[in-house]
């Protein structure tokens, strides 16, 4: 990576965490860890009491203070814009792009534990931080790695449950009915039934959530062998990190495709509460459904073509750049067919995003990585030349708030380069990922005692009225 990884900066930052630290009324978030304790649940245990004050502090000081104004725009807009839920795991800028406990993702590329020496975050590291607000040692995402593998077992009614699926059945729904088969390992579902007070709701969900995240890449590999490598399943490495085995058990062994591994799964855990999957998971676990059924809705609305299933359509539309135009497009025949793709009534897949207003830092970090180890691609070089073309037409065309590229616009790319070009898949990656965020703040959700969400919908007829009485 481009990034400088220098014991200056280092030290740079851990001062700038340490004040931010300091600015919390002495909240341990955003520190540098230094702790010996590998036991992430008793990290948590110390963690939860000085939260728990928190938000009764925040409630009884703060409860009737105004966060803005709602307009009919954002009613019927989809909610954009509006400030309705409380997500401490991660924060969206519109102009910076997401902060995982405040750590923008150059920041936790420098400071988070490693594979190798100068490569990218390992993910348990990042699941510590947002779990704890604090950066872990090398030690303590090693010690999560072992317990994410001992937690890894897959009970064989899992894998029954998937094959009773035509093999042709979508990636997302053979994962999705494996989530669901998992279910009945729940936790949370067996305290609850034997009457477990409220204020230990967190603890079988923190169970519920580890053993969901450990048994994720299993359960994706499966159905990843099944679709398309005629059901020959590859065996988990015991040696090997949880991003890294995941790749080994999808068939991918190129030390660069496990860097990319880790690269793709720290990026893609966590972007705020307000997007589609990490909503719906915190809506349904709000109604204290488990973490397997909050998850398993989540990845229904990640299999969305809006929301996570756009990966898939990046590459394909950009194979289908090339089909028409051959693999030495130019500029002139790249800007042609963007018009031709928005005349014929579609969007340019890729580009564009609901609250960021600049480049997505998920995109650039990306980019780095192809830079580093594949600069002459030419998927890569084409992905390079729609960086170039794209924006100005959006931007021309007067309709879009943000005309830069996604996240989405880069990883298939990345992906097909090494050899996992099968672009239906995609999302299932996405949704591994994204068990670590949604994971973590249902942990936080329970220990925090969040409420049932129920937010107030009105009519037509009742907007109307209102309007009018407004203006009278």
């Amino acid at each position: 990576m481009a990034f400088f990884r220098g014991l200056t900066a280092v030290s740079r930052l851990r001062s700038r965490m340490a004040q931010e630290a300091t600015t919390l009324g002495g909240v341990r978030w955003l520190q540098m860890q230094t702790a010996s304790d590998l036991d992430l649940k008793a990290q948590l245990q110390e963690l939860i009491p000085e939260q728990q004050d928190r938000l009764k502090k925040l409630k009884s000081d703060h409860g009737k203070v105004q966060l803005g104004n709602i307009t009919v725009d954002m009613v019927l807009g989809g909610m954009r814009g509006m400030i309705g839920m409380l997500w401490e795991t991660s924060l969206l800028d519109p102009e910076e792009g997401i902060r995982f406990r405040g750590l923008s993702i150059p920041e936790c590329q420098k400071v988070l534990p490693t594979a190798v020496k100068g490569g990218e975050p390992l993910p348990e590291g990042l699941l510590w931080l947002l779990l704890t607000g604090k950066v872990p040692t090398q030690e303590q995402v090693d010690a999560l790695s072992k317990e994410l593998l001992a937690r890894s077992t897959v009970p064989a009614h899992v894998y029954k449950a998937i094959d009773a699926l035509p093999v042709t059945a979508h990636p997302m729904t053979q994962f999705t009915t494996g989530v669901m088969a998992l279910q009945v390992e729940s936790e949370f579902q067996k305290a609850y039934d034997n009457g477990l007070p409220k204020s230990k709701f967190w603890e079988p969900t923190y169970e519920d959530c580890l053993n969901l995240i450990a048994r994720l890449p299993p359960v994706a590999s499966y159905v990843y062998r099944r679709i398309f490598k005629g059901g020959k399943s590859i065996e988990a490495d015991n040696s090997l990190d949880y991003a890294a085995n995941f790749s080994h058990m999808l068939g991918f062994d190129d030390p660069k495709m496990l860097e990319l591994m880790r690269l793709y799964v720290t990026i893609h855990t966590d972007h705020e509460g307000g997007n589609v999957s990490a909503h719906t998971g915190h809506l349904v676990g709000s109604a204290l459904s488990d973490p397997y059924l909050s998850f398993a809705a989540a990845l229904n609305g990640l299999a969305g073509p809006l929301h996570g299933l756009a990966n898939q359509e990046v590459l394909l539309w950009i194979k289908s750049v090339i089909e028409e135009t051959g693999s030495d497009v130019t500029t002139d025949q790249l800007k042609d067919y963007v018009w031709k793709t928005l005349k014929g009534g579609k969007v340019v897949p890729g580009f564009g995003h609901g609250v960021l207003r600049k480049t997505d830092p998920r995109y650039s970090c990306q980019r780095e990585f192809a830079l580093k180890h594949l600069p002459e691609d030419p998927l890569f070089q084409l992905v390079s030349k729609l960086y170039e073309v794209v924006p100005p037409i959006l931007t021309e065309l007067g309709k879009v708030k943000n005309p830069w590229p996604n996240v989405d616009a880069h990883s298939g790319v990345l992906l097909n380069h090494f050899g996992l070009s099968e672009a239906r898949y995609y999302t299932v990656l996405f949704g591994v990922s994204r068990s670590m965020g949604i994971g973590s703040q249902l942990i936080w959700d329970r220990a925090l005692g969040l409420p049932l969400e129920r937010p107030k919908s009105v009519t037509m007829e009742w907007l109307e009225n209102y309007c009018k009485n407004k203006a009278a």
